[in-house]
C-alpha cells in the first residue's frame, strides 16, 4: 500500500498542526483516505503508542491499514463504546474517528465525558468527513473533550452566551431553548487554524451518483393500519397493542408501519408484510447489492426472502457472492461497499448525516458511478422524509407534523 501524493502533503500538514497546537482535524470527505492519512500523521508526530476510537465494524479495515503500512508505533484499535475498558496512562496520542458522534448539545454524551475526563491531556487527531452536519453548535464538545480546545469556557451553556443567537423550539414535551443558531461568523476563524479540509474533486474523484427512486404497492392491511393508526392513535390486537400516544411515537411507528414491520408496545417485534423485501429480492435477482435497513425487524424480512444469499459480515461479502444488510447508522461510516454493484436502501433514515455518508459508500476513486435505489412505499412516509434530508434537513417531529397535519398529537388518546 503506497500513500496518494495529497495524503502524503496533507499529513505533513496535518503534523504541524499537531505538534503546535495538540489538536488537528482531518475534514476530509468520505473515501479521501483519512485513516491513512491520520495514521502518517501519528507516525510523522512520533507517537509510540496509538488509540484509535472507530465504529466496531471499521476496525479491521483501519487494522488491514495499519499492517500494510508497516508502521513501527503500536496502535489499539477499539469501538467507541469500549472506550473506558482502557487505561489512558498507556498512550501518546488519540484518534477518533467519525469525531462528530462527539457533537451531542446542550450536553454532551457520556463517550464525550469519558474521553475528556480520562483522554483529554492527550493529543489528538479528530476526523469527520461532515464536523458540523447540521450546525455550528455541534462543534463545541467535538473540542471540549480535548483540554487543547480553544474554546475556554468550561460548558456549553456558558459558551452559547457568547457564540449562539438563542431561541424557542416547541416539542412535545413543551417549550424550550432553541441553541442551534450558533454565529458561524465568529467560531469558523477561531476552530480553521485546526481544521485540514479535502474534498473528493480536489482528490480527483470524478464519481457521479445515480439516485433513483422506486415505488411499491404495500398489502392493503399496512394502509389501513396507518389510517387507524393515525386516527385513534392505539390498535388493540389480540396479543398486541400498536401504541401512538405522543407525536414522536406516532411518526416512529408509521415509520415502521409503511415499510412492512412494527414493534409493539410490549418490546416484541413482527414482520407484517414482505412486500418490500420480495421487490428487492425479484428487482435485483443475480445481482450483488448492498442494502441498508432501519429497523431491526426489516433484517428479519430481508433474512427471511434472501435466505443464506445474505449476510452481515462484511469480509464474507467482500469474498463471496453474497449480498449484504447493514442498519443504516452503523453502516453509514468507516466502512466500504465497493464490491457491491448497487446500493439499495429497504427504508430511510430521519438523519441528513445518514442520508449523506451511506449513499457514498461505493465510492472510489476508479468508480465512475454509484448507483443507488431508493425502495418506497406509495403513499408512505419515506417520501417526505427523502425531500428533507436531501436538502441536508433533518426530519424532525415538527416537519412530520407539518406534513400531515396533526395537531398535538401527544395529548390524543382514543381506544377502541
Amino acid at each position: 500500500m503506497k500513500l496518494r501524493d495529497y495524503q502524503i502533503e496533507l499529513s505533513n500538514k496535518g503534523a504541524e498542526i499537531l505538534q503546535r497546537l495538540k489538536i488537528v482535524y482531518l475534514a476530509m470527505e468520505v473515501r479521501t483516505g483519512k485513516t491513512l492519512t491520520s495514521l502518517e500523521i501519528a507516525k510523522l508526530y512520533g507517537a509510540k503508542n496509538v488509540l484509535f476510537l472507530t465504529k466496531k465494524k471499521a476496525i479491521q479495515s483501519i487494522l488491514n491499514d495499519y499492517n500494510a503500512m508497516q508502521y513501527s508505533y503500536n496502535i489499539v484499535v477499539i469501538n467507541n463504546e469500549s472506550v473506558h475498558t482502557i487505561n489512558p496512562k498507556l498512550f501518546d496520542l488519540v484518534i477518533s474517528d467519525e469525531h462528530h458522534r462527539n457533537a451531542a448539545f446542550p450536553k454532551p454524551n457520556k463517550v464525550t465525558k469519558y474521553i475528556r475526563e480520562h483522554f483529554g491531556h492527550l493529543p489528538m487527531i479528530f476526523l469527520s468527513g461532515t464536523p458540523t452536519p447540521e450546525n455550528y453548535s455541534q462543534i463545541f464538545h467535538q473540542f471540549w473533550c480535548s483540554c487543547y480546545s480553544p474554546f475556554r469556557e468550561i460548558n456549553f451553556y456558558k459558551w452559547a452566551n457568547n457564540y449562539v443567537t438563542k431561541g424557542t423550539i416547541y416539542t412535545s414535551y413543551g417549550q424550550a431553548i432553541d441553541y442551534s443558531k450558533a454565529k458561524q461568523e465568529i467560531i469558523k476563524p477561531i476552530i480553521d487554524r485546526y481544521m485540514i479540509t479535502f474534498t473528493q474533486k480536489e482528490a480527483g474523484f470524478e464519481t457521479e451518483v445515480n439516485e433513483n427512486v422506486l415505488h411499491v404497492e404495500m398489502n392493503p392491511k399496512i394502509y389501513e393500519l396507518a389510517k387507524r393508526l393515525r386516527k385513534d392513535r392505539v390498535i388493540e390486537g389480540k396479543a398486541e397493542v400498536i401504541l401512538a400516544d405522543t407525536g414522536v411515537k406516532l411518526m416512529s411507528k408509521l415509520h415502521q408501519l409503511y415499510s412492512g414491520t412494527c414493534k409493539f408496545e410490549s418490546g416484541n417485534a413482527a414482520t407484517l408484510d414482505l412486500t418490500k423485501a420480495l421487490f428487492i429480492a425479484n428487482h435485483f435477482k443475480g445481482v450483488k447489492i448492498a442494502i441498508f435497513y432501519k429497523f431491526k425487524q426489516e433484517y428479519e424480512a430481508l433474512k427471511e426472502v434472501f435466505g443464506e444469499l445474505l449476510t452481515t459480515d462484511l469480509e464474507v461479502f467482500n469474498s463471496t457472492d453474497k449480498c449484504i444488510a447493514l442498519q443504516i447508522v452503523s453502516g453509514r461510516e468507516g466502512i466500504s461497499l465497493k464490491a457491491a454493484k448497487y446500493l439499495v436502501y429497504y427504508n430511510i433514515d430521519f438523519s441528513a448525516v445518514s442520508y449523506w455518508q451511506s449513499r457514498d459508500r461505493l465510492t472510489t476513486m476508479e468508480r465512475k458511478t454509484n448507483d443507488v435505489y431508493w425502495i418506497f412505499t406509495k403513499g408512505g412516509i419515506e417520501e417526505n422524509i427523502y425531500k428533507s434530508v436531501l436538502n441536508k434537513k433533518d426530519y424532525t417531529l415538527s416537519i412530520f407534523k407539518r406534513d400531515y397535519g396533526i395537531r398535538n398529537t401527544e395529548k390524543q388518546q382514543v381506544r377502541i
